[in-house]
């Protein structure tokens, strides 16, 4: 299918309108920039006039929230439309959503919600990423979630679940490192052997964020996935084990909430390239 991801194996940052003119004054070390795709689905105006200039310089991503590929009712045909029409324009170098569900009965819930991972979710899911991949004409990467709870009644793990989803749909994946730490901190499990497990074949693109700590109700650790914040060492030495597998690839900082200035938020897509390069040296030796 045509769409291939073809981000830059170098580090990308979340575009955020208040760093327009720092990005385009002193980019480095940035290589490419996501979108939110929500946020330029308008008809004009400064968003779309600065994303235009932008897509003259920079390799652009678009990560959509609002898609709700993991819903039971069907995908919006007018939100996807929308989504055509950004991505027909832009020509994004890559296109990515969530596995989630954010809508039911008709209303739109402002969250990821987490899926049971049984044959019929799997279904559902499939049928709705080959909606959307025929409807866009590319190949599209699903993420993983950020989870705080597991189903009782989940038939396979998520690894196998996204593996499935990827072989059936001929989609890729977007590896989401700071939501798999996340998950295993919250969950009890071992991020290490997520990682091993992964379909890391299927990956196209890397994503870190930062993550805020609390307690639940028993006192037992509870990570939010927040992007309020940089991201933290233990998600950094995860990545490296990533790397390990997977060699260097597009890595996108993450940073939604309490942004920082632009020197901040590139002094982490600086660490994000220092990690890169580490991991090609540690290839070639």
């Amino acid at each position: 299918m045509p769409g291939s991801p073809t981000l830059p194996a170098g580090p990308g940052v979340g575009y955020k309108p208040q760093h327009y003119n720092a990005i385009l004054t002193d980019p480095a070390p940035v290589t490419w920039l996501e979108i939110h795709a929500e946020n330029y689905m308008g008809d004009g105006g400064r968003p779309l006039a600065q994303l235009r200039h932008l897509a003259e310089r920079f390799p652009i991503s678009v990560h959509g929230v609002g898609l709700s590929i993991g819903g039971e009712g069907r995908l919006d045909p007018d939100h996807l439309a929308r989504l055509k029409h950004l991505c027909d324009w832009l020509q994004p170098a890559s296109f990515s959503e969530h596995l989630a569900w954010s809508t039911h009965d008709g209303a739109f819930l402002n969250d990821l919600l987490p899926l049971p991972y049984t044959a019929a979710t799997l279904t559902r899911v499939a049928d709705h990423i080959d909606e959307l991949q025929e409807a866009l004409g590319r190949r599209m990467l699903l993420e993983n979630p950020s989870s705080y709870l597991a189903f009782a009644e989940s038939e396979m793990s998520e690894t196998d679940f996204l593996r499935a989803v990827a072989d059936r749909t001929g989609c890729g994946l977007l590896l989401d490192v700071n939501n798999v730490f996340v998950s295993a901190t919250n969950l009890g499990l071992d991020a290490r052997a997520y990682v091993a497990d992964f379909p890391i074949e299927k990956v196209g693109e890397l994503h870190l964020g930062g993550h805020d700590e609390d307690h639940d109700d028993h006192g037992a650790p509870l990570l939010i996935d927040s992007h309020g914040r940089a991201v933290a060492d233990p998600v950094w030495a995860l990545l490296d084990v990533v790397l390990d597998r997977l060699g260097p690839a597009p890595l996108l900082i993450e940073w939604d909430t309490d942004v920082p200035d632009w020197p901040v938020l590139a002094a982490e897509a600086a660490r994000g390239q220092a990690a890169l390069t580490r991991a090609g040296e540690r290839a070639a030796a």
